[in-house]
């Protein structure tokens, strides 16, 4: 067996010894889940959380990239509150994400060692009328509604948070409104050898890059429920820290109708997006900037053993027409996650929510309580040839390399294996090459991309 084969399974293997070096301690808690919360004050909670996630990608398909890369990740996040009084309480979360073996590049969206997640105050109380109303003040984490432009990560690594306040109101009838203001944390370090080191460097905000929005969710006739927002990104160029220059404005909404056996259920969510924006951090010119996104979904949720649905999905993210006619036209996804979209995201992560059309269908199974999986197929095109495939980093100009990126297959497995604190989850996706990949300039050429991942979560 070769070296590089050896140091992968090792790899895989420490991971699963992390992973099941808590059962003995924990099978005590089968049925009821350890809490640390348990064992302390009322007036304290303390919870902690850590991940371990190996990852390996064969053939890379970003520009400037060829071959193998594998990669071994850890997160530990520790969230402590104390409530002051009924109505005040404060909380502090430590974020240390690391990464190992590191067989490709590193980035801020892998590597954040050591660093305040968040540090707020939150002061809960009874207006406007009707509800009840929770005001965070200091670093914070967000979702807000589907996700798709605000959220706190899940599968990647490192975590978006921002510094500023959230006010949320929560009435009667799941009616939900919502408005804040922050500034977004720039992760660091920015240098890339210095995160292959898992280098120390505290994250900063600047009230150069300013985030707000607005939300209202509220439930209508026939268990249907509907969501309208706006959101707005206010990014200036400096010399310390170039960027994009983006003023952006981007309002929508999204109605559905939430799953139920032997019923049909559906999904739309819509956004413009207008201002001005850079076509990269190192341009000096603004465009003018108009894009647009749409989520379609329809699904069945068989009345059957196991739990099966089906899913019919469908999203097209606006890209830039034409690279030299003052406009841009190709959609930002601001701050949203997209792993729950178009798969993993990691090493992986083929696909971002930008000139992007892609139709796909998932078919998800829960065999046992404590089991889940599902598998999906999806196709990719450019919405507009000229523009780029945003997570390579390929683009043609004069649109002569076509627009179909490739079919991808994903299957993904869970396993709880004692529910609420320890969680093994693999997954697999093949991505079969089309070809723009094929034929694009600066293209690898290197053919179909196949990811593999194994991680265990352990919570208390």
């Amino acid at each position: 067996m070769s070296t590089t084969l050896m140091r992968r399974f090792g790899s895989l293997a420490l991971l699963l010894r992390l992973a099941f070096s808590f059962v003995p301690s924990m099978a005590q808690a089968a049925g009821t889940p350890l809490r640390i919360d348990d064992h302390l004050p009322e007036r304290l909670s303390l919870t902690f959380e850590s991940r371990s996630r190996y990852e390996f990608l064969h053939n890379r398909f970003r520009v400037r990239t060829s071959g193998d890369a594998d990669i071994l990740v850890f997160r530990t996040l520790i969230h402590a509150r104390v409530k002051a009084t009924d109505r005040l309480s404060f909380g502090a979360e430590m974020i240390d994400a690391r990464s190992y073996i590191q067989n490709g590049p590193v980035s801020t969206g892998i590597v954040n060692a050591v660093e305040l997640l968040q540090g707020y105050a939150k002061l809960d109380f009874e207006w406007p009328p009707g509800g009840t109303s929770t005001l965070r003040g200091g670093r914070i984490t967000m979702d807000v509604g589907s996700r798709r432009f605000v959220a706190r990560n899940r599968f990647r690594n490192t975590i978006n948070a921002f510094t500023g306040i959230d006010w949320r109101w929560k009435g009667e009838g799941r009616r939900e409104a919502r408005a804040f203001w922050t500034l977004p944390l720039q992760r660091r370090p920015f240098l890339p050898k210095d995160t292959e080191d898992n280098k120390i460097q505290f994250d900063r905000e600047t009230i150069d890059v300013q985030f707000w929005g607005l939300f209202y969710g509220d439930s209508l006739p026939g268990e249907h429920r509907g969501e309208l927002f706006v959101f707005g990104l206010h990014e200036d160029d400096t010399d310390r820290r170039p960027t994009r220059n983006r003023q952006l404005v981007t309002p929508g909404f999204r109605f559905w109708k939430p799953p139920a056996k032997g019923a049909l259920d559906y999904l739309i969510e819509t956004a413009l997006q207008f201002g001005q924006s850079r076509t990269n951090p190192v341009s000096t010119r603004d465009l003018d900037h108009f894009a647009y996104f749409h989520h379609l979904e329809m699904g069945w949720s068989f009345d059957a053993p196991a739990s099966p649905r089906l899913l019919v999905q469908f999203d097209y993210a606006s890209g830039d027409d034409d690279p030299n006619d003052g406009d841009n036209g190709r959609f930002d996804t601001l701050f949203g996650a997209r792993r729950f979209d178009f798969g993993p995201t990691g090493i992986y992560g083929p696909f971002a929510r930008a000139n992007l059309i892609t139709p796909g269908l998932r078919l998800r199974v829960k065999p046992s309580k404590s089991v889940s999986s599902f598998v999906s197929l999806r196709s990719f095109w450019l919405a507009s040839d000229r523009d780029a495939w945003v997570a390579a980093g390929l683009r043609d100009p004069n649109g002569k390399s076509g627009s179909y990126l490739g079919t991808q297959i994903e299957v993904r497995v869970r396993w709880d294996v004692l529910p609420g604190n320890l969680r093994l989850e693999s997954g697999f996706a093949h991505l079969f090459t089309g070809g723009f990949r094929d034929d694009a300039p600066q293209s690898n050429g290197q053919g179909d991309a196949t990811y593999v991942y194994a991680q265990a979560t352990v919570r208390f």
